[in-house]
Parts: C-alpha cells; structure tokens; sequence
C-alpha cells in the first residue's frame, strides 16, 4: 500500500503491544521473532475496525482465558473496543505449524537444499492458512489485509512459542 494514499495511512496500526502475562516463555530467537513481526507489521500494514472512524490505531493483543483479545484504542490510547476470538480454530493450525518449524529448522542443519526448501515452502503455506482463517474471523469486525493477517498470525503463535 503506498505510504502517501492518505486513506491507507488513516487505516493502519502504529503500535503494538503484546500483553507480557499471555506470552509463553521465549527463547532469544522467538523473542526476536516477535520483535521482527512487531517491526514488519508497523511498516506496512491495513487495519480497518467496522464501524470506526479513521485512526490510526494502537492494538493491544492478549490471550485471556483461551481468548484471543484485540484491544483496539486511537492514536494515543483511547479505547474503541474489543474483539474477542476463540482459539479453538487456530489450535491445529498452530501445533501444525510449529511441528513444520521444528522440521525446518531441524533440516537447515542437516538436510541438503531440496529437503529444506520443501518443508520451507509447507511452513510457508501452513502459515497463510493460519492467515486466512484469521482474516475469516475477523471478517464482519476488523478489515485486514493478507500481508497483516500473516504478520498478526506470527504474533498470535507467540502467545504459544515454547
């Protein structure tokens, strides 16, 4: 989306916070996972809550009681509401996923080339397919983006990285 389409920049996130008790513990790499996901998604992305003026928005996500949570506020921390989703649809996804990751990060040290691609490329998918059923979710409340459901999908398996 082009920084200088005024209506793009009135639709978009500017912060992000994860809420540090929903977090699994992390290691430094998953730490830093989080923290690129944060970045990337600060830089580009199209955050549209139904029904809300133009922001832009502050998104605070936690994971309360098996629910995640988008606390969406203004530029400066006004509250507009929240968005409450059940895990349940991302369970498989997310145990999936993180056993092709542990597959591929297995093979980076020792499988030759073609392996690694191969299960890069199922890591890849199944984390679109997270993705899309992100954006599903939150079809009638929040209007996303492919490339900001992927980059929410990476901070919503943070809330479950070990």
């Amino acid at each position: 989306m082009p920084k200088d389409d005024a209506s793009a920049l009135a639709y978009r996130i500017v912060k992000i916070d994860l809420d540090e008790r929903s977090l699994a513990p992390a290691t430094a790499d998953i730490e830093h996972e989080r923290k690129v996901a944060i970045y990337d998604l600060i830089e580009e992305n199209h955050f549209k809550p139904i029904g809300a003026d133009a922001g832009p928005f502050e998104l605070y996500l936690s994971n309360v009681e098996r629910r995640l949570v988008f606390d969406v506020r203004r530029e400066g921390g006004a509250a507009l509401g929240q968005v409450h989703l059940s895990m349940t649809p991302f369970r498989k996804i997310i145990r999936d996923y993180f056993m092709l990751c542990e597959s591929y990060y297995d093979a980076i040290r020792n499988a030759a080339p073609a392996q690694i691609e191969t299960i890069d490329m199922a890591r890849r998918g199944m984390h679109n397919e997270g993705s899309d059923i992100l954006r599903e979710r939150l079809e009638e409340k929040i209007e996303i983006d492919f490339g900001t459901a992927r980059r929410l999908f990476t901070l919503i398996c943070s809330f479950h990285m070990r």
